[in-house]
């Protein structure tokens, strides 16, 4: 049974919840994905069902499975909320005043060790405008505006994002003293590999980087891990293990000491990101090049 469309005038938020349930195949993921219950995702999908009177889901297991009238809802409903970003974006692109909000996300090595110095820097300078940290790991979307602007260690693929490479950050190799001296103080790559190593939830790569140099690691070199940098990098220091952390934020307290500086340095580059459409808004564009040359000279 299509859908007669000219006929349809429903809620926004039954056509959001249905999208969202329909992305993600669960109520109860979607309900978490809007900060919502599952209680009243159910029912606005079913007054949306009601309203359109098709039935948009099958239950297949413990999942939902779109029927044919929910694919062709489910398409539509895109599209209208990529015109709502698209028309939001353009819109906000065309502001001319310093005064307002600008969102950043950013690692959460950076926002912990880098960003308050320059934010508080920026306030100094331009108090009108107000700023909103995004601390993450994962990418913000820009083009759903969960930021204005992001600060990355990769250069993104979209085509319609303004991407601008700010520098390389050197990661080495770091251990505390005490950890170090409990090892025999690792004088070759072999001594280095009965070492414990502290890493992501996700360490094959690391393994694989390590090993390209020399090392044998397997996933028994890494007891520890995290995926919050304020605790690896209190977890290195404490002498839990070995980790990878920035040159420039090491300081002499830390009682921390370069492991086999010979390895030599793992750099990784950073880069920042806005929309086009956001590039073209004055205060977007102020705190953009604002952090391009705060970020740049930052030691």
């Amino acid at each position: 049974m299509r859908i007669d469309w000219k006929a349809v005038d429903f809620d926004w938020n039954h056509a959001r919840a249905f999208l969202a349930t329909a992305e993600l195949g669960s109520l109860s993921a979607a309900a978490k994905a809007l900060n919502s219950s599952q209680p009243t995702l159910s029912r606005q999908v079913n007054a949306l069902e009601k309203q359109l009177k098709v039935a948009l889901f099958e239950r297949v297991g413990k999942g939902l499975e779109l029927t044919p009238s929910g694919v062709e809802l489910a398409e539509c409903v895109k599209s209208m909320g990529n015109a709502a970003t698209h028309l939001s974006l353009t819109a906000s692109g065309k502001s001319e005043s310093l005064e307002g909000a600008v969102c950043i996300s950013a690692s959460e090595n950076m926002a912990a060790y880098e960003l308050p110095a320059i934010i508080s820097k920026l306030r100094r300078l331009e108090p009108k405008i107000t700023i909103e940290i995004v601390a993450s790991n994962a990418s913000s979307d820009l083009k759903r505006r969960e930021a204005d602007i992001a600060i990355r260690s990769y250069r993104p693929e979209q085509l319609d994002l303004i991407a601008k490479k700010i520098r390389d950050d050197h990661f080495y190799l770091y251990a505390a003293h005490a950890y170090l001296n409990s090892i025999a103080s690792p004088k070759t790559l072999s001594d280095l590999n009965c070492a414990y190593f502290i890493g992501p939830p996700d360490f094959q790569q690391i393994i694989s980087m390590l090993n390209q140099r020399g090392l044998s690691l397997t996933t028994e070199n890494f007891p520890v891990t995290t995926s919050n940098y304020t605790v690896y990098w209190e977890l290195v220091k404490q002498g839990a293990g070995v980790g990878f952390i920035q040159e420039h934020l090491v300081k002499p307290t830390d009682n921390v000491e370069k492991v086999l500086p010979e390895l030599g340095d793992f750099p990784i580059q950073l880069w920042l990101v806005t929309h086009r459409e956001l590039r073209t808004n004055t205060r977007i564009q102020y705190v953009f090049e604002f952090l391009s040359k705060e970020l740049s000279s930052y030691r």
